[in-house]
């Protein structure tokens, strides 16, 4: 245990170990970093002159199931800390449970959503029981880590930008007394925009500001908020997040104040959000985000190789249509819902797949130990025996491709709503595939995050009922069930779309960084050697995936390609990212920043 004094703001200047200190900080989070490179963007920070690292810890990825924990490997925090520490860094730590991060739900973990009542980041009471579950197994692993204890964690944020969504007065008491009675001691902070700084805060909790630029008007509000305190901006914004269809979001560089203000760089480096982990932003239009996350400040240190590998050709291809007895088998069922959908479900073991009178949406379908489904696509099926206008009342979550007897027909999504079927002869077979395109992560709407079909879906101004559900969440067991199919097809010439399309990449040598350019594809996700690199989308305006080097092995590597809309017979590749058409940040509306 430390017999030195930790970091204290008992004055207009941060004290630790008893002399004056300004924290120059820098944000890397480690579940957006390969594991093998986390050494490597520590150092760079160290090589930029600053002294501590800041992260959020993400709930869903380390419970994604209820009671089912995971610190390992690339979710390591402990490692990660005290790679920090062994770098000649100090830690701030983000612990949320709420880290909003433009991640999925803000960090929070879709089973929350399984409870129709559900309150996020209030003091109801199944999600204050979540939360101490969840806090007993994380202080577990930070607390040997704080500074009190010889390591190198100086402070603990208290969540994130409450000031903004406020809607519980007790919420953070209850969050400040998670981590002190469970002996974290170290100074504690909040941190907020402009406009949340106007909520009370909480008692002997320092307030920090978010700055998309430093001006004294700001800096100025924090101090008459708190005399005779330090001052400190949590996020002085360095990069901006980017949605699908629009532009790459940048910043010009400014000046920093120099006044003695403490500050944190978001980010330092962005890294990527891999996977179908980004979240997405909605107010009043739902825009998901993309998988590159910010763009990193200049590196000092010489940057890590990168390899443009040789183009290579498809040379297999599965339907997704021959794909789905691939999906979730653990648990059979079939699911008469009563008139009030809002009822707790009761699951029947039948046959496959999973059957119900009524659309289920994602996360309360029985899959994954009955943790429901948190990501990816959900495919819902029924027969209907004439055509007409489909209406989907807007309970689409959040796009869905539309087929009859397995011809597409059109898509639904937030903005269309209606679509005419053609009309046919006897019984035809109506297939939804909804995509969970990512949740939003800030803002009001959290509660209302469930995805897939969460209500009906009128056929001619009817109800459809009898639907039969298929889990496509693309975990790493359906693609390796996948991968060793005796099924794929070689005719690439007659692609079924929507559809998976597998190449074979060669590495000679030590494997390399690079990214992935899929040229002439519409829409889907990537998979290389199980892992899910993130979306693609023709519309922008990222056109390149980050291929990390540590992903691929010397020798044979699989690219699986899930392709909605259209394929090309070739995957190539680049030595630097594409982020699309730019647009400077500043320009934008104030209120799209906050």
């Amino acid at each position: 245990m430390s017999c030195v004094e930790g970091l204290r703001a008992d004055s207009s200047q941060f004290t630790l170990e008893g002399e004056p200190f300004c924290i120059l900080g820098g944000s890397i989070h480690y579940f957006r970093v390969p594991r093998a490179h986390w050494e490597d963007r520590l150092l760079r920070m160290k090589a930029c002159g600053l002294n501590t690292l800041t992260t959020y810890v993400p709930w869903n990825l380390h419970e994604p199931e209820k009671g089912t924990f995971n610190f390992q490997d690339q979710l390591d925090l402990k490692a990660f800390i005290n790679l920090a520490a062994e770098t000649g860094l100090w830690v701030i730590l983000r612990p949320g449970p709420y880290i909003c991060a433009e991640w999925d739900l803000g960090g929070l973990p879709s089973w929350l959503l399984q409870d129709k009542d559900m309150q996020l980041r209030t003091t109801y009471p199944g999600f204050v029981n979540a939360v101490n579950l969840y806090f007993d197994t994380l202080v577990a692993v930070i607390k040997p880590l704080m500074f009190e204890e010889g390591g190198p964690i100086i402070a603990v944020q208290v969540e994130n930008e409450y000031g903004s969504y406020a809607k519980d007065e007790s919420y953070m008491p209850f969050v400040r007394n998670c981590l002190q009675s469970r002996g974290i001691k170290e100074l504690l902070l909040t941190s907020d925009n402009w406009k949340g700084l106007s909520y009370e805060g909480v008692e002997g909790v320092l307030k920090t500001i978010n700055l998309q630029r430093l001006s004294f008007g700001a800096i100025q509000h924090l101090a008459e908020m708190q005399p005779q305190k330090p001052l400190m901006v949590m996020e002085y914004w360095s990069g901006w997040f980017d949605v699908w269809g629009e532009h790459h979001h940048v910043f010009h560089a400014e000046e920093l104040l120099e006044r003695g203000v403490s500050i944190n760089l978001y980010m330092f480096h962005g890294g990527t959000s891999f996977g179908f982990m980004n979240g997405a932003m909605d107010y009043g239009t739902y825009k998901p985000q993309i998988s590159s996350y910010a763009k990193p400040l200049p590196e000092v240190p010489s940057p890590c190789e990168r390899r443009v590998y040789d183009p290579v050709t498809i040379q297999q291809h599965l339907s997704l249509w021959d794909s789905l007895h691939f999906t979730d088998k653990r648990s059979d069922v079939y699911c008469v819902l009563p008139d009030d959908v809002s009822n707790t479900l009761g699951w029947l073991a039948i046959l496959q797949p999973f059957r119900s009178e009524k659309p289920v949406n994602m996360e309360n379908l029985p899959v994954n130990n009955n943790n429901g489904q948190s990501y990816g696509y959900t495919l819902y099926e029924t027969i209907i025996t004439c055509g007409g206008t489909l209406n989907s009342k807007n309970n689409i979550r959040d796009r869905a491709l539309v087929f009859v007897d397995r011809q597409c027909v059109g898509t639904l999504d937030y903005k269309t709503h209606e679509l005419a079927l053609p009309d046919g002869k006897g019984e035809m077979t109506l297939s939804l595939l909804v995509e969970n395109c990512g949740r939003v992560n800030y803002g009001k709407a959290l509660d209302e995050q469930r995805k897939g079909i969460v209500g009906d879906i009128l056929l001619n101004h009817t109800p459809l009922r009898g639907f039969s559900i298929f889990c496509l969440d693309m975990k790493p067991c359906f693609m390796k069930r996948l991968m060793s199919s005796g099924q794929w097809k070689s005719d690439v010439k007659l692609p079924s779309i929507p559809g998976f399309f597998q190449a074979r990449l060669y590495v000679e040598g030590p494997p390399k960084d690079t990214f992935i350019k899929l040229h002439g594809w519409g829409k889907g996700a990537v998979f290389v050697n199980g892992q899910n690199l993130g979306r693609h989308w023709f519309i922008g305006p990222q056109h390149h995936l980050y291929l990390p080097g540590p992903w691929l092995r010397s020798g044979e590597n699989q690219i699986i390609v899930f392709e909605e809309q259209k394929a090309d017979d070739k995957i190539f590749f680049a030595e630097n990212p594409d982020h699309g058409k730019t647009i400077d940040v500043y320009k934008l509306p104030f209120c799209t920043l906050l």
